[in-house]
């Protein structure tokens, strides 16, 4: 089945919905989750979003702290823009229905945490659970609108591409390809259906489910990186790979974030035996940036044998910590934990990717009429190391962004409309071995965590290499072999992910924010200030 759009939304976070609602005035929008609307990687955001609302602070301070994030990798141009249009950003989140908690005995002002990294209070967020605040404000917004359409259960295949479209096997590399949509696979109905759309906007999250250990839900899967990149656009920085330092440690607990405002809130990094550690690593202690912290605890827990660390919030008062992190302190609860007596055990997770899709300061990619925004992009706004709450920013600044640019190409997008053939199974067949699926998911997550993780070497990353061409080979095999499957799909894509991300790593001989290689353990500026860009 053939479904016409004037714009494809692959991704129903933050970063998806802001730019349906926007788009919506200026043409149909078909919104495709692989899960319902709801689940996304914005509705796990503990933290909040950072912008300047406070006299206290300035754009100069916030663009400051993000650029020493960054490890000399961001752009600064993208830094300053991002930064400065954060108030709009965040009046129109708050008009669209998103309610930020407010100070106690002062509802004229937003109660404002501070995180890793930041040099003043300006994190917004609503208790804990920001990102679910916000996408139930935007799914509410977005299902008002007559102009937008949401497909649940809906994961998409592989981009439309017009050189395909016209047999052409490649193009050269000074001419752009164009998107003309995409292949979905409409999984309640087992059919794989045409989305035809005059723009095409990647939002489809991270990659975190690459890794063993992770505080991202199941979807992410880094399924857009990997079509990008199949269609040919440009992939960077993949080696950056930011890993929370601080993921519940419980064998009943999957993967659940202990949010950085709790340190922000002066929690205390210590080892089994109550002694703190982070003051010999970083001058903030437990509110050094994220890679510093992530490598500290990695650093302890190879050093004592320990399984855990622990995050001691004792010193508050009890009902402070059940109003300001009721999320997180019920969730303790459940596992025996009580904050306000007990040390939280955690360990670090795969968190975030700072590299992705290659895009300009307008969400634009490397293919005509393709577009990408928020964790699938790579915008240059996080640089070698994410800093904490900018992520939720660059969503709405980049969604925007993304909108006006699309407005200003409308007038002359109506071109010649190529006839798209349906999709071919061919003689792929039903698969009686599942078995496959589960245990190359399972050996790229176990591989990726033991070789390519906080700390990295060559030796580890030539293992990983090897491994991965093996896997990847058994996965082209099955996947061309059987009919396809949402659990196919993902483990294809996972493949193509930990590739780019190995590749990437091998090709930076320095150790740089989120990238540690104890074989090239210093920074060089002279020569490696610059992003490691792949392409098919």
């Amino acid at each position: 089945m053939e479904i016409r759009t004037d714009f494809l939304v692959i991704g129903s976070g933050l970063a998806g919905l802001s730019f349906a609602i926007k788009a919506s005035r200026f043409g149909s929008v078909a919104v495709i989750t692989k899960k319902n609307a709801m689940e996304s990687t914005t509705n796990y955001a503990q933290g909040g979003i950072a912008a300047v609302t406070d006299s206290d602070d300035s754009f100069d301070l916030h663009i400051g702290d993000t650029l020493r994030a960054g490890a000399g990798l961001c752009r600064e141009d993208v830094v300053r823009f991002v930064v400065s249009e954060a108030p709009g950003r965040i009046a129109e989140l708050i008009d669209w229905g998103v309610e930020f908690s407010r100070k106690s005995g002062i509802p004229s002002a937003y109660d404002l945490g501070k995180e890793g990294g930041h040099s003043r209070r300006r994190v917004l967020h609503a208790a804990d659970s920001t990102g679910r605040e916000i996408e139930r404000a935007l799914l509410d917004k977005a299902q008002s609108l007559g102009n937008v359409r949401i497909y649940e259960n809906f994961l998409a295949i592989d981009l439309i591409r017009e050189s395909k479209v016209r047999g052409r096997a490649s193009l050269p590399r000074e001419e752009r390809d164009r998107c003309l949509g995409a292949y979905v696979f409409d999984i309640d109905n087992d059919r794989i259906d045409t989305f035809r759309a005059r723009f095409t906007v990647l939002a489809s999250g991270g990659a975190g489910k690459v890794y063993l250990i992770t505080t991202n839900p199941d979807i992410a899967t880094g399924d857009g990186i990997a079509m990008a990149w199949r269609a040919g656009a440009l992939v960077a920085n993949m080696e950056f790979i930011q890993f929370h330092p601080t993921c519940l440690y419980h064998p009943e607990a999957k993967s659940f974030l202990i949010s950085e405002a709790v340190r922000g809130e002066g929690a205390v990094l210590k080892l089994k035996n109550g002694t703190p550690f982070m003051e010999k690593y970083h001058p903030l202690k437990s509110l050094a940036p994220r890679d510093v912290v992530a490598r500290a605890i990695d650093i302890e827990l190879k050093k004592s044998g320990d399984d855990c660390v622990l995050l001691d919030m004792t010193h508050r008062d009890r009902g402070y910590l059940m109003e300001r992190f009721p999320t997180i302190f019920n969730r303790c609860l459940q596992y025996g934990i009580d904050m306000s007596r007990d040390p939280i055990p955690v360990v670090p997770a795969a968190h975030y990717l700072c590299g992705g899709v290659v895009v300009n300061g307008h969400g634009e990619t490397s293919i005509d009429r393709l577009f990408a925004a928020g964790e699938v992009a790579c915008t240059g706004l996080h640089g070698a190391n994410r800093l904490a709450s900018n992520s939720l920013l660059e969503c709405v600044v980049f969604a925007h962004r993304v909108c006006e640019r699309i407005r200003e190409l409308l007038p002359g997008s109506a071109e010649e409309e190529l006839p798209i053939p349906d999709w071919q199974s061919g003689s792929a067949t039903e698969s009686d071995e599942s078995i496959v699926i589960e245990h190359n998911w399972d050996e790229i997550r176990r591989c990726m965590w033991n070789y390519v993780g906080i700390v990295r070497s060559n030796k580890r990353l030539e293992r990983a290499k090897k491994r991965m061409e093996l896997i990847t080979q058994e996965i082209h095999d099955y996947y061309w072999s059987f009919k396809i499957t949402r659990d196919l799909l993902e483990l294809r894509n996972l493949s193509v992910v930990a590739n780019l991300i190995v590749a990437c790593a091998m090709m930076r001989k320095e150790s740089r924010g989120l990238h540690f290689n104890l074989d090239y353990p210093d920074r060089d500026d002279r020569y490696w200030q610059r992003d490691t860009i792949v392409r098919r």
